[in-house]
C-alpha cells in the first residue's frame, strides 16, 4: 500500500498560531501510512479575479498540492464566531478560476484551537457550510475541538493535553480509513 498524502491547512499567517501548531503535532501524530505536509498560506495573495487570467506562481504551486494530495485537514482558528478571512482567501483562490477547483472530492476533516471555552467549534460549523458546495467529502467524526488553548499549549507550542492528544490521533485514524474507503 502506498502512503497516502494529505495537506495541512492552518487558517493562521501568526508565526505562533495554535492552530499552526495542530498540523505540525497531526504530522508527527500522522498513523503509519499516512504523510501530512504543512502548506502554510503566508505567499497566498488576496484574492483577485483579475488575477485569474495568470494564476501567482505561488497560488498554483498550493493548488496543485491540494490536487496531488489524497485527502485535506484544515485546522481552523476562530475570529468573531467564524473563521479566518486568510483561510477563506485560500479556499477561494483554490476553487478558481471556475471548473478548476482543487477541493472537489477532496476528503476533508477540520480541527480547532481556540482560547474560548468551545475550541473553535463555531468556526469549524461557518467552514463546514462552505465546504459543502465544493463537493467535498467531509468525515465528521471523531471531532478535534481544543478549548481553552492558552492553557494547553507550552511556549513551544506543544500540546501537553492527552484528551486532546487523544483525539486527535483518533481522528487521524478515522481519516485514514476514511480515505481509502473512498479511493
Amino acid at each position: 500500500m502506498s502512503t497516502l498524502k494529505v495537506v495541512g491547512i492552518a487558517g493562521s499567517l501568526r508565526a505562533g498560531s495554535v492552530n499552526k501548531a495542530l498540523i505540525e503535532i497531526s504530522k508527527k501524530l500522522a498513523p503509519e501510512g499516512m504523510e501530512i505536509e504543512h502548506l502554510d498560506l503566508v505567499d497566498i495573495p488576496l484574492y483577485n479575479m483579475d488575477l485569474e487570467g495568470a494564476i501567482p506562481p505561488a497560488v498554483q504551486a498550493f493548488k496543485d498540492k491540494i490536487k496531488a494530495a489524497d485527502g485535506v485537514l484544515f485546522a481552523v482558528p476562530e475570529h468573531n464566531y467564524s473563521y479566518s478571512g486568510v483561510l477563506k482567501n485560500a479556499i477561494d483562490w483554490a476553487s478558481r478560476p471556475y471548473g478548476t477547483s482543487a477541493w472537489d472530492g477532496k476528503p476533508v476533516i477540520l480541527q480547532s484551537a481556540a482560547m474560548s471555552f468551545g475550541g473553535g467549534m463555531r468556526a469549524q460549523y461557518h467552514l463546514r457550510q462552505v465546504l459543502g458546495y465544493f463537493s467535498m467529502k467531509q468525515m465528521f467524526f471523531p471531532e478535534v475541538f481544543v478549548g481553552s488553548s492558552h492553557t494547553k499549549f507550552n511556549d513551544k507550542l506543544e500540546l501537553n493535553d492527552e484528551l486532546a492528544l487523544k483525539a486527535i490521533r483518533a481522528q487521524l485514524e478515522a481519516f485514514k480509513a476514511f480515505i481509502l474507503k473512498e479511493k
